[in-house]
């Protein structure tokens, strides 16, 4: 069967992620405390540095759910019954293979929708993925999956993946907008695969996010090198300290980066200037953790059934499928 040329569609320009950049860094160095999102930690390099978290031995998530889903592909898929697998945030798309193998046996698939704000990352993914799926339909979307759901093709039924624990960096209340939004675009024979890291001992979540190596460290002081170079800003990057802690109220990882001294930062890009006293920390990372009941209330009140649900051995990471109720 021969290889199907992948559609891409843009949503998204240079100019918009710029824009979003712009005001979401003047919003969040404005406020007190001090914020920064986390999407802005992956550029190229932040996604190099990111890659190498997920083989640190302190780094669980990524090994979880990868064992989870050689497990079950199979199980996931055929109790999805899906034609078409959508992913959010799919990035280089390494555990897509996967889930499309388990899609494949089932003698279902038909075609795949990665979504990312990268269009680099998206056509790497799509070239090296149709070499080994051809026939499969391949149609790469450029969009932010927090503002574009509505605009995501909708053919045949859809198996829409949110993978890797990333639901849980939205606070509650965003949280619980963005489900319900994902619920309001899902369609009768849809499915939702939504990873979770689960809660477990507080002291080796903190390992997973400051790790001995200290690569997350230079991955968390990256999103100032984002600004500097896309906002023309003078932050020292090693004049800010990496923290990470446990709120054990919110039950999540909190990321900080700790001002070593009085400084300021100027973004010429913004005509800003910010200042930090020393020991002020600004937050740039929340990954909640959860219990299942916990899921499984939240997936209700989006509107979403929860159909099964599948953890890797020691029970650290969690993969659901819902359905619309």
């Amino acid at each position: 069967m021969r290889s199907t040329v992948p559609r891409l569609s843009r949503y998204l320009t240079d100019a918009d992620l710029m824009a979003s950049l712009a005001s979401d860094v003047r919003h969040g160095l404005s406020q007190m405390p001090k914020a920064l999102p986390p999407k802005y930690f992956y550029d190229a390099r932040g996604s190099e540095l990111f890659e190498r978290i997920t083989r640190l031995p302190e780094y669980y998530p990524t090994r979880a759910e990868h064992a989870i889903l050689t497990a079950y592909a199979d199980d996931i898929a055929r109790r999805a019954g899906a034609d078409t697998l959508l992913e959010l945030g799919s990035g280089s798309s390494t555990k897509t293979r996967l889930l499309l193998d388990g899609m494949r046996a089932t003698g279902r698939l038909h075609g795949y929708v990665p979504v990312d704000v990268s269009e680099s990352a998206l056509r790497g993914a799509l070239e090296a993925l149709l070499r080994d799926y051809p026939g499969v339909r391949m149609h790469g979307v450029v969009a932010d999956f927090e503002r574009h759901l509505h605009l995501l093709p909708t053919e045949g039924s859809r198996l829409v993946a949110f993978l890797g624990g990333t639901i849980g960096n939205f606070p509650p209340e965003p949280r619980a907008r963005f489900l319900a939004a994902l619920r309001a675009n899902l369609h009768d024979g849809d499915r939702l695969l939504l990873g979770t890291d689960l809660v477990k001992d507080p002291h080796r979540l903190v390992l997973a996010y400051d790790d001995s190596a200290r690569v997350t460290a230079d991955f968390n002081r990256n999103v100032l090198r984002v600004i500097n170079q896309s906002l023309d800003g003078d932050f020292m990057p090693e004049a800010f300290e990496h923290v990470a802690i446990w709120d054990p109220h919110q039950e999540w990882i909190e990321m900080r980066l700790r001002s070593a001294t009085d400084q300021s930062a100027r973004i010429n890009g913004l005509d800003l200037v910010v200042d930090f006293a020393a020991g002020e920390e600004m937050r740039t990372e929340i990954s909640a953790k959860f219990r299942p009941d916990g899921v499984e209330k939240e997936l209700a009140a989006a509107g979403l059934t929860l159909e099964a649900w599948w953890t890797d051995p020691p029970g650290d990471f969690a993969l659901s499928l819902s359905r619309p109720a």
